[in-house]
């Protein structure tokens, strides 16, 4: 089962929504299960550089079924997962990636945002998730 365009519009538009209540402007990336990119919006005014940062943050939480922030965490040097994030094409191992499931537990896609700091890319991404 993969993520629907319905759903992933919604889950856009419910990013869009938080990230205007916090002042930031976002880049927002949808994958399906197969962690090809369904939905995609640029926020006027956001940065340029982070449109490719959230394309791979949405990858990253769907590949390996995770928050990106907890990736990040095991990728540091000494850690399980270190460099991690050269693997793949690249990844991006800090938070505003969040895989997303079905009401069974299962991954169908994930979300990732990028354009502010990590703590706003991870609340922005979150709100998107929770709209699936």
């Amino acid at each position: 089962m993969s993520i629907t365009l319905e759903q992933a519009e919604k889950m856009v538009s419910a990013a869009k929504k938080k990230s205007a209540e916090i002042d930031t402007k976002m880049n927002i990336a949808i994958v399906d299960a197969g962690a090809n990119l369904l939905a995609f919006a640029r926020m006027d005014g956001a940065w340029l550089g982070s449109l490719d940062i959230s394309i791979k943050k949405a990858k990253t939480a769907r590949f390996f079924d995770m928050d990106t922030g907890i990736i990040g965490g095991l990728s540091q040097p000494g850690g399980a997962l270190y460099n991690i994030e050269h693997s793949n094409g690249g990844l991006i191992t800090f938070p505003g990636g969040i895989p997303v499931k079905n009401a069974a537990g299962e991954v169908i896609g994930a979300i990732g945002v990028s354009g502010s700091s990590v703590e706003n890319d991870h609340t922005v991404a979150k709100a998107g998730a929770e709209a699936c």
